[in-house]
């Protein structure tokens, strides 16, 4: 990604906490957890943009660690949307939709929140990815797909532990063996598949993009042809 795009991204990520402070963490609404969530979402993707191929193993090696703990919460915040079903957008009278701004405000935060951090984190997912490939030196689209295929399912299981769990990445420096211990005791055929829930909407999201992406790559080069 180019260095002015990156730029552009850290200052709308900026822009749209700091108006989540302003209209919602500063009126103590119930939403204010969007602002905590969006911020952590943020983190693997700024990890991804100082991260490349070239770099000294042990550097990288730090670098893609911090991503991969980080990587689930940009994902996660697509379970926010569970909280749509606190409103109740229909008028018992007429059956329509009321015009409640409130509650369309707090609809549109919620899904900005979702769409941002799902797409921007698929993007960070796929340039590690190609990142490891060229460190490795396996360029072929399978390894790309393998690999991908792998950190969604850690991704998934990430997303049941923040879920459920309550466990933020933050836990393992604070308290390592309480973390450990709750996440060997968790694994049971309904976990299991939840992870799989989780790993197919990310996985369908991951396919949309890569369509897109190769459509828009076909396109620009049928256009200088």
């Amino acid at each position: 990604m180019a260095r002015k795009n990156k730029w552009l991204i850290r200052i709308l990520f900026y822009i749209y906490m700091l108006y989540i402070y302003l209209t919602v963490v500063k009126h103590n609404s119930f939403y204010s957890f969007l602002l905590l969530n969006t911020f952590l979402a943020y983190i693997p993707l700024e990890v991804a943009f100082h991260m490349n191929e070239k770099q000294p193993k042990a550097l990288y090696a730090l670098l893609f660690i911090v991503w991969l703990l980080f990587y689930p919460n940009a994902p996660y915040v697509l379970t926010d949307l569970f909280h749509l079903a606190r409103f109740n957008p229909y008028d018992p009278q007429t059956g329509l939709m009321t015009m409640n701004l409130h509650m369309w405000l707090a609809f549109i935060n919620l899904v900005a929140s979702a769409l941002a951090c799902s797409l921007l984190g698929n993007w960070s997912i796929d340039y590690v990815t190609d990142t490891l490939q060229k460190r490795w030196g396996k360029k072929q689209p399978l390894w790309h797909f393998l690999i991908v295929v792998i950190l969604l399912v850690i991704s998934s299981i990430g997303i049941y532990i923040g879920r459920f769990l309550r466990l933020h990445t933050a836990y393992l420096f604070i308290n390592p063996k309480w973390v450990t211990d709750e996440i060997l005791s968790m694994w049971t055929p309904r976990m299991l598949i939840f992870v799989i829930f989780m790993f197919i909407i990310q996985f369908i999201i991951w396919v949309a993009m890569t369509l897109y992406r190769h459509g828009l790559n076909k396109y620009e080069t049928d256009c200088q042809k």
